[in-house]
């Protein structure tokens, strides 16, 4: 049995494709929600998961708190995902991201170390130290698997929430940051592909993976392809003043959590995605096709 934590744009994803294979997948959520073809479970995982996970072979981290109370309660999150694992003896296989590098010279790859310049970095940092450290006392096997930000069917960024609709509608769309510093995209589907095939190479547990990723696009660069393929107009991308942000997160939580995390958009920020093209036989998708999805979608 696969139990999926999280049914969000990656754990659906993951859900669909290990049902789609046959194998038996348990969904926990707090709502009871998920995709059709899996046995889905209502429960707050934060307070435990033991109960859920007895007879499991993998468990795949693919929930998260709220933006602005990640430092309350992804702890205890994580501190039951690392029980579960530790009771059930299930390898244990995060979905992470790339916070934790901080601000970064050059390309990520993952031999960097962890040297979080934010909040949120710290506590992405955190979450991977307390269970590599379970990993290596032989109480838990785990892994992470870590991507930029998501293109896809579902997926949530600045890029989806402030420039996409805009484009797509015709309107000129508006980001922090500098529109023309390449970004590494990553697509929703890889995400979820390559935590399955982590959850199940013996060999690549106990490190970090960067998913398969295109080639970096701009945010300008990403807006025009945007356009052309939803036939929109010529794409109209203004860089948002920092204080616009501040003053949107006066009355927006998640606008004000963005704040520390504008030096991602104020220079480059590229990911490596080497090791697991290599190691798991991986191909990202086209930003193209991910795009196609998010435009889809946000058309009905």
């Amino acid at each position: 049995m696969h139990v999926v934590v999280g049914a969000g744009a990656v754990g659906s994803v993951v859900a669909r494709l290990l049902a789609a294979s046959g194998e038996q997948v348990r969904v926990i959520t707090r709502s009871g929600g998920g995709p059709d073809g899996v046995e889905r479970v209502a429960a707050d995982a934060g307070k435990g998961l033991t109960e859920y996970v007895d007879g499991a072979t993998a468990i795949y981290s693919c929930a998260g708190p709220p933006y602005n109370k990640w430092t309350t309660e992804w702890p205890p999150l994580n501190a039951a995902l690392i029980t579960a694992a530790e009771a059930s003896g299930a390898v244990l296989v995060t979905t992470g991201n790339l916070y934790g590098y901080g601000a970064v010279d050059g390309v990520m790859s993952e031999e960097l170390p962890l040297l979080p310049n934010t909040v949120k970095g710290q506590v992405r940092a955190q979450l991977w130290t307390d269970a590599v450290k379970a990993h290596e006392e032989g109480r838990i096997r785990t892994a992470e698997v870590r991507g930029s930000d998501y293109l896809g069917a579902g997926a949530v960024s600045p890029f989806s929430v402030t420039v996409l609709p805009k484009v797509i509608a015709g309107k000129r769309g508006m980001m922090p940051g500098d529109l023309d510093a390449p970004h590494s995209w990553t697509y929703v589907g890889d995400v979820a592909r390559t935590l399955i095939a982590v959850a199940g190479d013996e060999s690549a547990w106990g490190r970090a993976w960067h998913v398969p990723t295109p080639a970096p696009l701009s945010v300008r660069e990403l807006a025009s392809r945007a356009a052309e393929l939803a036939g929109a107009s010529k794409a109209q991308v203004a860089t948002m003043p920092s204080f616009v942000l501040r003053l949107a997160g006066l009355v927006d939580p998640a606008a004000r959590e963005m704040v520390e995390m504008q030096y991602q958009w104020q220079r480059p920020f590229v990911l490596d995605s080497t090791a697991a093209t290599v190691a798991f036989g991986l191909k990202p998708t086209t930003t193209d096709e991910a795009l196609r999805e998010m435009i889809v979608k946000g058309k009905r």
